[in-house]
């Protein structure tokens, strides 16, 4: 067996188990050893393709992020209004870390990261100046890239604080909605009529849809099986769904 062969072979170890870990046990509580052990590798052999977990959650940051992008757009369906989609797909992102703990650890990770939100800063940057552009004609790519380092520590803040029955999910997804609408200046009968439109919608089951064929499409991309369910089928790892209204 040649070395690249080897070191392929146990790259794909590492994530499968990683991956795995991050969403069963959480980013936090999964180590080193248990990593080292289940994937079968030494710290040597770790060191020398990831350095650290860190490397890893770069690598399932680019994934996720680029899965939600495309399952948010198969939901929106014919609407071709990019301000819904990027109201539809925001929501769900900020709902899905609602829905299970160990998501929310992972998305906060990510955004707080130097290198993850460094690649989430400029692969969404790109996308806010195609959908915000019209709105803010003098800004260029680089005046989009610090708006997004805004709305992106918005977007944390309110992953990192949790509902409760007096910040229900439907105020947290009004008032993100609203103060980056209003960052990318777009006109407020506008602003009114998107996060009307999301609001009405049953955000709660779509981000439960949407966490299942994340997880189906993890458990494909990175040869694993989940050995816990989530909340929709065992109701362990969810919020009070009284909170989320």
């Amino acid at each position: 067996m040649s070395r690249r062969y080897d070191k392929e072979d146990a790259r794909r170890r590492i994530l499968s188990v990683c991956v795995r870990l991050f969403i069963e046990k959480g980013y936090s509580r999964t180590t080193n050893a248990e990593i080292l052990r289940l994937a079968d590798v030494t710290n040597g052999t770790f060191y020398n393709i990831f350095k650290s977990k860190d490397g890893i959650l770069l690598e399932l940051t680019e994934f996720m992020f680029s899965n939600q992008f495309n399952i948010a757009g198969q939901l929106a369906g014919t609407a071709t209004d990019p301000i819904f989609l990027y109201a539809l797909e925001t929501s769900i992102q900020m709902t899905l870390t609602e829905l299970n703990e160990n998501l929310r650890e992972i998305y906060v990770e990510a955004y707080t990261h130097p290198q993850v939100a460094e690649y989430i800063h400029h692969k969404t940057a790109a996308e806010l100046s195609r959908i915000f552009g019209s709105y803010l004609p003098e800004c260029s790519e680089a005046d989009f890239f610090e708006l997004e380092i805004g709305t992106a520590g918005m977007m944390r803040g309110y992953m990192v604080r949790r509902c409760d029955c007096y910040f229900t999910l439907k105020r947290k997804l009004q008032r993100f909605l609203r103060m980056s609408f209003s960052a990318y200046n777009v006109p407020k009968e506008q602003q009114d009529a998107v996060i009307s439109k999301v609001l009405q919608m049953d955000i709660t089951s779509i981000a439960n849809m949407v966490m299942q064929q994340l997880f189906t499409a993890l458990e494909m991309k990175y040869d694993f099986v989940l050995t816990e369910k989530t909340d929709e089928e065992t109701g362990k790892t969810g919020t009070n769904a009284g909170k989320l209204s």
